[in-house]
């Protein structure tokens, strides 16, 4: 029988447990995906402890992307057995099998395996969309990453470094920044050996950011504000850090705006948002310019282990679980 990872009460990972389930029958227009790989994210974790803003009722398996094969079609156009795919989900990626329809299916890069697959469009969609739709970063322009070693960071690094920017890369360590210059990064700064505002104005000669990307928030988000340029956007992608507060009078100053980043939330608003960025996104990774960075494969077993690497920092990049052969 499958096994599926099942949130009963709201907790830490732990508290989540590893159960069997029967198969559901496919509706019309319904497809069964065998899942290889589904994708460890920080909303996982908080919609796990009833933290995010999405609280599916009780109970629910946690997840939002996982990666398999198609093998049972219900009248699904456009799909058939066997198809190698990306599973989106607003929930339910912890599991050996799911059923989806079409429009929750992405092809597999070929150039990807299922892990990677399903590690890569939550982080870089997220990316892209600040990015692109929101930051409108262009060329020349100078970005400063914060939490570079994470796995939304490092795909800002990548992305914004295929944009033409100049790319600046906080991390906590040595060995996550090595992996943001990997990836394009132009100058490191470690939180803990200079304060990054000083770092940023250094670097810029006084002018400052451009473009921030900051999944941090609090401080990390609240000093930000003290080194960015003229017109400068700060894209606010998470608050891993705690609540940052703006300062109006440090925005009106430098003409600076300030934009919510909800990649999920603004493909549902808009459909073709998604499918723009879809077809950049897999052209991209087909042509080897961008990839998800995994440290950990852990089996599905390992699900709080695993979910415990994103939130004690461990992990540089992604964190995959990977289910059978």
């Amino acid at each position: 029988m499958p096994k599926a990872v099942v949130c009963r009460e709201l907790g830490p990972p732990e508290s989540l447990r590893l159960e069997t389930f029967d198969p559901a029958p496919l509706a019309l227009g319904q497809v069964r995906v065998a899942i290889r790989a589904a994708g460890i994210n920080f909303p996982d974790v908080l919609m796990a402890a009833g933290q995010y803003q999405l609280k599916p009722p009780l109970p629910f398996t946690p997840g939002v992307e996982a990666a398999g094969d198609v093998v049972e079609v219900n009248e699904a156009a456009g799909v058939a057995i066997g198809d190698k795919v990306i599973v989106k989900m607003r929930h339910g990626a912890y599991c050996d099998e799911a059923v989806a329809t079409p429009s929750q299916l992405v092809p597999l890069p070929s150039t990807f395996d299922y892990a990677e697959g399903a590690t890569f469009l939550a982080g870089h969609g997220t990316a892209y969309h600040a990015l692109i739709d929101r930051g409108q970063l262009q060329p020349g322009e100078v970005l400063l990453v914060h939490g570079a070693g994470g796995g939304v960071g490092l795909a800002a690094v990548e992305i914004g470094k295929m944009l033409g920017a100049t790319v600046i890369a906080t991390a906590s360590s040595d060995e996550k920044l090595a992996i943001a210059k990997a990836r394009g990064a132009d100058h490191l700064v470690r939180y803990d050996q200079e304060p990054f505002r000083d770092a940023v104005k250094r670097i810029t000669d006084g002018r400052g950011a451009d473009v921030v990307f900051d999944p941090v928030g609090g401080e990390v988000f609240e000093n930000s504000m003290r080194c960015i340029n003229w017109g400068a956007r700060l894209l606010i992608i998470g608050f891993t850090g705690g609540i940052g507060l703006a300062k109006t009078n440090l925005l009106m100053i430098k003409g600076a705006s300030v934009l919510g980043v909800r990649a999920g939330e603004a493909v549902r608003k808009n459909p073709v948002l998604g499918e723009v960025r879809i077809k950049a996104l897999t052209e991209w990774a087909e042509a080897g310019k961008i990839r998800p960075n995994i440290s950990h494969r852990l089996p599905l077993e390992d699900y709080a282990r695993a979910m415990r690497l994103l939130i004690d920092r461990k992990a540089i990049g992604r964190v995959a679980l990977t289910m059978g052969s």
